[in-house]
């Protein structure tokens, strides 16, 4: 139960309620915010991708990891003092050269004492299916007491580039996740993930030439990229000739961008929100903006597109026999979308009695995307679990 339920339901209004509730569907696609005009030091590698487009290489790394210090500017602080969390993530992106071609957004923070850093693994943080960096607005700054903590922008959402003609696959982000290891962090690594940035979290995990990732915390992992992967599911089976014909639509460009138009509606964005999150207070002004401001940027219509019709790609099932590393599972127990008694759900709630590397907590009340619903939970289970690990060579 995947990617496009929201999709479906707008452009099909007399199936809304039913599809939200039984198809999959993170309508949290993001691409790049407006601008925001505050006044910055004069650090080229430290300029935000939201108010320029400034680029870093992987020769560049130690020169762009920003300690809290370093804003050292009266006006600088006066400003970021007014600035609400997102805008404060927002003003500290930077931006990688993947492949040489494509510009990808990312965050750092190293707030945490250089002891700490040095012990402790660096995190990075991956969203799900149109979401972006600011989602993960309500967990940086506690991780960051204690950890560097990086948050990417995949390709085709958020900040980062949305290439014409570019074919998305769990398997191309997967690589873009392992490229940012090897060139940006250079450290193994542990990796966050929610939802397909969880799956794609555990595709890199899965590289047997991979050597940087520590552990993996999966946040309710989807099965696929979208509804097509988890066929045996007698929800999506009775759907999947309807699914077939959205794909269709989809692909006619009229018909595609008359859905998309309806999709980034602030009302259907807030009911849709509503019907994953457990914590309906969780759904504010803040959150349906983080998701509905940047869809309008160019390439956002064609990424969606081809994300929501591509190949779900990798299932997680075949994946998990293949990993020892340390893995956390949380899972909000009102998820709609990889619902506990999926076929996805059920697996991995199996996995604690058979891998002893696997831990898993059940969160009560809690919908597709625990980090954002209710961030105290996830905090209580991954800050112990994140402890636990062996301390950095």
């Amino acid at each position: 139960m995947e990617v496009t339920s929201a999709v479906h339901s707008v452009g099909f209004l007399h199936l809304q309620t039913h599809l939200q509730r039984l198809n999959c569907g993170e309508l949290f696609f993001s691409t790049k915010p407006r601008k925001v005009k505050v006044p910055l030091p004069c650090h080229h590698h430290l300029h935000p991708i939201y108010s320029s487009n400034a680029k870093v290489g992987s020769s560049d790394r130690t020169s762009v990891i920003i300690n809290s210090t370093s804003v050292t500017s009266t006006a600088t602080s006066a400003a970021e003092g007014s600035l609400s969390e997102v805008e404060k993530i927002k003003q500290r992106c930077l931006t990688w050269q993947w492949k040489g071609e494509y510009s990808i957004n990312y965050f750092v923070s190293s707030d945490s004492p250089q002891q700490l850093q040095a012990n402790h693994p660096p995190l990075l943080l991956v969203h799900g299916f149109g979401a972006s960096i600011p989602h993960w607005r309500r967990n940086i700054k506690i991780l960051a007491q204690n950890y560097t903590v990086y948050a990417i922008d995949l390709l085709g959402f958020g900040a980062s580039d949305k290439p014409p003609g570019f074919e998305y696959t769990m398997e191309a982000w997967a690589q873009l996740i392992l490229d940012f290891l090897n060139e940006v962090i250079q450290k193994p690594t542990v990796l966050i993930g929610n939802s397909v940035g969880s799956l794609a979290c555990l595709i890199a995990a899965s590289d047997s030439s991979q050597t940087l990732v520590r552990g993996i915390v999966l946040l309710n992992c989807a099965g696929g990229m979208n509804n097509k992967a988890i066929v045996d599911d007698w929800r999506i089976k009775l759907l999947l000739p309807l699914l077939w014909l959205i794909d269709f639509l989809l692909k006619q460009k009229g018909i595609a961008s008359a859905i998309f138009e309806r999709v980034k509606q602030r009302e259907n964005l807030r009911n849709v929100l509503s019907s994953v999150y457990g914590n309906k207070e969780s759904v504010d002004e803040e959150l349906v903006e983080i998701i509905r401001e940047p869809a309008n940027a160019p390439g956002a219509l064609d990424a969606f597109v081809s994300i929501v019709t591509g190949p779900p790609g990798p299932n997680p099932v075949a994946l998990m026999p293949n990993i020892s590393l340390p893995v956390l599972l949380l899972w909000g127990d009102e998820d709609p979308f990889t619902p506990i008694d999926g076929p996805v759900g059920k697996y991995f709630s199996s996995l604690p009695s058979q891998q002893e590397n696997v831990k898993l907590f059940l969160l009560e009340g809690v919908g597709h995307c625990p980090h954002d619903d209710r961030p105290d939970l996830v905090h209580e289970k991954l800050l112990p679990w994140l402890a636990s690990l062996p301390n950095s060579e």
